[in-house]
């Protein structure tokens, strides 16, 4: 399946760990092909070669490589993402050191921390992150993710993995091999 994303502008490199390239002159779209990138351009040119086969998805930012997390381990192993049903207890944010070692973590516990913790990650416009990972619930909950262990870059040929940033620098949507993992509501 194709998909044409329709951005202001396509910024070829902006993660740590990318070559440097900045914004890609004239390039306002990113054509996905599966699960990679057929084509970066302008979006007039793309849609008229590829418009009557492509779903066309319109975004209000700019379409980035992902962001890398280069701290993975620690912020998966080392902390507890709370689940939003012990926000009154626990509260919202990650749980770390004595508090963490407060916590009866199970092998299960470990895993929907982990879960939540990718979801964090993904919705600031995370698509890469570094282990390893010694705890195999998350290990399992990483590796389900579809995170890769390095970045990528914008490329014809390349995994499409990005992210979209609104002017603010929020993410509004990321996505890894071509499929959508968070879209901002």
């Amino acid at each position: 399946m194709l998909t044409l994303h329709h951005v202001r502008a396509v910024e070829a490199a902006s993660t740590a760990g990318a070559p440097a390239g900045g914004p890609a002159p004239g390039a306002d779209a990113v054509l996905v092909s599966g699960s990679r990138i057929e084509a970066i351009g302008p979006y007039e040119e793309l849609a008229a070669e590829y418009g009557e086969r492509a779903r066309v998805r319109e975004w209000d930012g700019v379409l980035t490589p992902g962001r890398h997390e280069p701290d993975g381990t620690a912020y998966l192993e080392a902390a507890y993402h709370p689940d939003p049903r012990e926000a009154a207890e626990l509260g919202t944010e990650p749980i770390r050191g004595a508090d963490l070692a407060a916590l009866d973590m199970t092998d299960t516990r470990w895993g929907g921390s982990a879960r939540r913790g990718l979801q964090r990650l993904l919705s600031t416009g995370t698509t890469s992150l570094t282990g390893p990972f010694t705890r195999p619930s998350v290990r399992t909950a990483v590796t389900r993710s579809g995170l890769r262990d390095r970045p990528t870059t914008l490329a014809p040929g390349a995994p499409a993995d990005f992210t979209v940033l609104a002017a603010d620098g929020t993410c509004l949507a990321t996505a890894l091999g071509g499929r959508l993992v968070y879209r901002r509501r």
